[in-house]
């Protein structure tokens, strides 16, 4: 399991190089690379917008950002399977912290959920132009 995250440590390393030297298709072949054998990959999907920002491909850096929130609103919401006690207490908490609106909805999202909404936004705004 060491070699796996030293792999993905050194692919990001070159990603992030090649990004530097303005080899932009070889870092997103990269980091596209490091998604496939790790998904939670949080450096990877930002490294991976920036690039797609820097080429201006307003389209394909949309279709990363709502991929990446899927990925980790499922992650989050298979990590909130609780019984039914602890779903009250965490719900009244959440109320009362302000954290959900009276309908439940929540208020807050974990991140790096509510910074790729934000983008998401700023991008459908740019391609709306």
């Amino acid at each position: 399991m060491e070699e796996k995250v030293a792999s993905i440590h050194d692919l990001l390393s070159k990603a992030e190089e090649d990004k530097k030297n303005n080899d932009i298709s070889s870092a997103i072949k990269t980091y596209h690379e490091i998604l496939k054998a790790d998904a939670m990959q949080i450096r990877a999907y930002d490294g991976l917008m920036k690039a797609y920002r820097k080429d201006k491909d307003y389209k394909k850096e949309l279709k990363i950002i709502e991929s990446a929130i899927r990925v980790f609103e499922k992650y989050y919401a298979n990590s909130e399977n609780h019984s039914k006690q602890i779903k009250s207490i965490s719900d009244k908490l959440n109320k009362s912290l302000g954290l959900v609106d009276k309908k439940g909805n929540r208020n807050y999202y974990p991140e790096p959920i509510g910074r790729w909404q934000t983008r998401k936004k700023t991008v459908e705004k740019k391609l709306a132009k």
